[in-house]
């Protein structure tokens, strides 16, 4: 049977809203992250939690032993689920995930939270540099309005316009019901 883990990055509190950083649609991509979580614990499967901090007190949202910084309580880690501290976008960059991933034979990685055009970007194309098959939960990612050069970009085509990108090249890109529709390996 194939190794899968599911990689639940950045639910943070500073993404809620009265966080520093409030993402477009945060609550309802949590709570399917949530019934991911509880799937893949329930199939035994690795949860990887990954927790994004600023090395500086200055940052803009994320800082060092911050409530903001906290996981948030839909997603929290519980018994010996890891925790992988990263400072950088990509999950992978100076952390021990490759490691961890390793040492239980991961072969598959599918990949839930925040935000969609960067943090989930970054550690499925990694994921998949490395290769791991990924599979990114459209529906269990957020993101914000973007903005470049005068020109606004809003949530939803912002995460449109990624999640397109990852399935052109990258990865699966479903809903949480198709995948928790899907039979498993074995079944």
């Amino acid at each position: 049977m194939t190794r899968q883990a599911l990689i639940v990055v950045d639910i943070q509190n500073d993404y809620f809203p009265g966080g520093k950083w409030t993402l477009s649609g945060v609550e309802a991509a949590a709570d399917n992250a949530a019934r991911l979580i509880g799937a893949a614990r329930e199939a035994g499967d690795l949860v990887v939690h990954i927790r994004h901090e600023f090395p500086s007190s200055e940052a803009p949202f994320f800082v060092p032993g911050s409530p903001g910084a906290e996981i948030n309580p839909r997603v929290r880690n519980q018994g010996d689920e890891p925790v992988v501290l990263k400072n950088f976008v990509n999950s992978f960059r100076q952390t021990e995930l490759k490691p961890l991933l390793d040492s239980h034979g991961i072969e598959e990685v599918v990949i839930v939270g925040n935000m969609s055009h960067m943090c989930v970007d970054a550690v499925t194309r990694a994921a998949v540099d490395y290769g791991y098959k990924a599979t990114v939960i459209h529906d269990a990612c957020a993101t914000r309005d973007l903005e470049f050069n005068g020109v606004v970009v809003p949530a939803g085509q912002a995460h449109a316009a990624f999640m397109a990108a990852l399935a052109f090249a990258y990865a699966t890109v479903i809903s949480t019901d198709e995948y928790l529709g899907m039979p498993r390996q074995g079944e």
